[in-house]
């Protein structure tokens, strides 16, 4: 095909407002519902370990889906592309609206996962294709913002809207976002990059899926049975197979579909565990906050959103400056002070958890927030700074498919921990304190594994990154 002309038009922006709009609403869907978790629970007649499935489910589906996005971009029409994925998430969406039982919006939100999973990659490839590239840092801040936003606004829109019109009206308010969104991109979106049939690594793909799937399922069986049952132990069991036949098999395939050359860089891994770490960190405690808030602390579903909100905000608007920041001074200094700031959380929470009041939670959550933001995404930066560039995307990859996966793995571990010892009690809110203390006490434990990483991350870290 003619070589593509980068331009900035009224075109491209609309197919970047497109494609970050389907992910924007995958964001507010997913930290939304959180909040509703306590209504579907009574609705549905369901218990913590059950309605977690909402968020598990989800995540899971988008883990499973990112290995394959570039591939997806190589061999379909970013246009196809895009019309497949916004009409998956409005399908899901409307499932999720009229559901008449759990199983329906369960399969609704799996549903939206897959049309995530597909969208976002795209608005990341179409401004790195089709953006003139002295724009391109420019207009990947801009859509970063976008979905940035999302979890900032999903918690208090989610609690205004369970609070007053109903949990239904989370997936209806978004309807109209969803269809400007597929009306635009179908119009806009143009192809940037010829289109080739690269080899599929079909048996690598279904031993990655079988991996994560058996890891999410095992472990949150975990929460719930223990982990000396049956079958947490054959369901872990098969992830540790899964994962021994993959890299067999990816040492001899030219095109894995998770290429593990990435982690033979020891920078690349232990920065990517820290990453995934904040991941599970960032998924437990927007299922904790909101679930106590209501639970305990007898908060609407409102008040407990609220509760999120300047935390959330602190974390989308540090976002520029900490990478700012790590520009200039290097990486030591933003991730050990995010780890310190994260770590002090953890202590404060565990203080006072079993008697907290509901403005605590937003006091110290934005400690928490702080920390995020200072690691997060610097963290991320700073492993992709320890591979070869040819590597880039590879490892770019590998960090998405992290992020979903151990935010699968922390909404299911923490919910697991609360459920168990409501279990123990029939007074739900007595079983919801002790079950959040547990959580946090595990929290604080890795917060402080936390720590140790960034230290050993750091030791060997220049003080100011090369330009």
């Amino acid at each position: 095909m003619a070589e593509f002309e980068r331009k900035i038009d009224l075109r491209l922006i609309l197919s970047v407002v497109a494609t970050g709009l389907t992910g924007f609403c995958g964001q507010v869907v997913e930290t939304s519902m959180n909040v509703a978790f306590p209504t579907l629970m009574s609705e549905f007649d369901i218990g913590t370990s059950t309605v977690q499935w909402i968020t598990t489910g989800y995540l899971l589906v988008l883990a499973i889906i990112m290995p394959v996005s570039s591939y997806l971009c190589k061999r379909f029409a970013l246009k196809k592309l895009f019309i497949v994925a916004a009409a998956l998430f409005i399908l899901g969406t409307v499932l999720c609206a009229i559901a008449p039982a759990f199983w329906v919006l369960l399969l609704g939100r799996l549903i939206q996962g897959a049309g995530t999973g597909i969208a976002l990659p795209l608005m990341y490839n179409i401004i790195l294709q089709q953006v003139p590239l002295d724009k391109v840092g420019m207009m990947m801040g801009l859509g970063a913002m976008v979905t940035s936003v999302g979890p900032a606004v999903g918690p208090t829109l989610g609690g205004l809207i369970v609070s007053s019109i109903g949990w239904r009206w989370i997936s209806i308010v978004l309807l109209p976002l969803l269809i400007f969104a597929f009306i635009a991109g179908a119009v806009c979106i143009r192809q940037s990059s010829e289109i080739t049939k690269p080899a599929f690594d079909a048996y690598g793909y279904i031993t990655v899926i079988v991996c994560f799937a058996s890891l999410v399922i095992g472990v949150s069986l975990a929460a719930d049975n223990g982990w000396g049952d049956i079958y947490v132990i054959g369901l872990l069991a098969l992830c540790i197979l899964a994962a021994v036949l993959y890299v067999l098999h990816a040492k001899k395939c030219d095109h894995a579909v998770i290429n593990i050359n990435v982690f033979k860089y020891k920078g690349f891994d232990l920065c990517l565990l820290v990453f995934a770490l904040i991941m599970f960190f960032c998924l437990s405690m927007s299922f904790l906050i909101p679930n106590y808030a209501q639970l305990v602390n007898g908060n609407t579903a409102l008040q407990a959103g609220i509760l999120m909100l300047p935390g959330c905000l602190v974390m989308a608007v540090l976002g520029p400056f900490t990478g700012r920041l790590y520009d200039k001074t290097g990486p030591r200094f933003p991730l050990i002070a995010g780890a310190i700031f994260i770590l002090i959380a953890q202590i404060l929470f565990n203080l006072v958890i079993r008697d907290a009041s509901s403005w605590m939670f937003p006091t110290i959550y934005i400690a928490f927030a702080i920390g995020v933001g200072l690691s997060s995404s610097n963290s991320m930066a700073h492993g992709l700074k320890q591979i070869p560039e040819s590597l880039s995307a590879d490892g770019n990859a590998v960090y998405n498919t992290f992020q979903q996966l151990f935010g699968a793995i922390g909404t299911s571990v923490t919910s697991g921990i609360v459920a168990m010892a409501q279990a123990k009690t029939t007074d739900t809110a007595e079983g919801t304190v002790n079950g959040s203390a547990n959580a946090f006490i595990m929290l604080l434990v890795l917060a402080v594994v936390m720590v140790v990483l960034m230290l050993v991350i750091s030791k060997d870290a220049p003080k100011k990154t090369r330009s």
